[in-house]
């Protein structure tokens, strides 16, 4: 039997927690370990975990060092074969683990598996079926907001979601870089996109399994872009091009140049025109673009497979 453990990053999420948690443990697959890392909330979702600390292990952060250094931390304390990463907003049907298991255990060549996510304020609508990327380097959950109904077929993604995300470990091993699986360089958005396309480029496949369904509360980030933080705003604008940096080739980006430049036309317009504090997300970028030329060599160094491989997950 494979083990399995679930890994949740917390913040200022009493809303949602005992939920979460709740569905956790009543899965039909045995749960060897529950991590909950949180990330210095400020509300009292510190104190509702706690109060599950007999089945968990919870480790309280002095600060918020983001999602994916929140994750990376559980990971490094873990050691079982599957790794759920798991939103604290995300509600599991019962079999939600044993299916992504079973995808996985079917599928040798497969990495990283997802379910089916709903909106839990209204499940008869698809929040995400996995990753989809496009000509223009833009990434999106695949059948949002389309009928539950859609979708019924398993069958391999781009990507998965890191709302509720089976990962294997052996593919965790294979692809982190420098100790880190999620880019702590990311903090937070796109890190999923990041490694969903690294996975691609080291010959990992991804499974989307419709019998597996989870709803998610998503709440705020549906909103329009004025109800996000600037911080937010920067890190979903900017993260976009630090991955590109990591993991695209000149190849694949001359043969979608056209797309490539009417989205970055368009998106510096927009930027000027009704957003110009997102371009002081540039400063970050430059400081740390040494660093991401070097785990660009090191994702180069790793590859097993030509990157042409990755060419047909750009859709339109």
């Amino acid at each position: 039997m494979y083990t399995v453990s679930v890994h949740i990053v917390t913040f200022n999420s009493m809303d949602y927690i005992d939920d979460c948690l709740i569905a956790v443990f009543n899965q039909s697959y045995s749960i060897d370990r529950v991590m909950i890392i949180d990330n210095a909330s400020i509300d009292i979702t510190l104190s509702k975990v706690e109060e599950w600390s007999a089945r968990c292990t919870v480790i309280a952060n002095s600060f918020n060092n983001g999602f994916a250094g929140g994750h990376n931390q559980a990971i490094r304390l873990t050691e079982t074969d599957y790794c759920l990463i798991l939103n604290p907003d995300v509600v599991l049907e019962p079999d939600y683990v044993l299916n992504m298991v079973r995808a996985l255990q079917n599928n040798p060549e497969a990495g990283s598996a997802t379910g089916k996510l709903l909106f839990k304020a209204a499940p008869h609508n698809i929040d995400s079926t996995g990753l989809i990327i496009n000509k223009a380097r833009r990434a999106f959950d695949r059948g949002a907001h389309q009928s539950s109904d859609l979708f019924q077929q398993a069958e391999e993604v781009f990507g998965v979601s890191g709302a509720a995300a089976m990962y294997k470990r052996e593919m965790i091993n294979d692809i982190s870089l420098n100790g880190e699986f999620f880019d702590e360089d990311f903090f937070a958005y796109k890190e999923d996109v990041d490694v969903a396309w690294r996975a691609q480029l080291l010959g990992w496949k991804a499974l989307y399994e419709p019998t597996a369904i989870a709803y998610h509360e998503r709440g705020w980030k549906e909103g329009g872009r004025s109800s996000k933080p600037l911080f937010v705003r920067r890190l979903s604008y900017i993260n976009r091009y630090k991955m590109m940096v990591k993991n695209d080739n000149i190849k694949s980006m001359i043969k979608h140049i056209i797309p490539l430049l009417v989205y970055e036309c368009l998106s510096l317009v927009y930027a000027l025109v009704r957003e110009p504090k997102l371009l002081g997300a540039w400063l970050d970028f430059y400081r740390k673009y040494p660093e991401l030329r070097n785990k660009r060599s090191l994702i180069r160094s790793k590859q097993r497979q030509a990157s042409s491989k990755v060419y047909k997950w750009f859709v339109k």
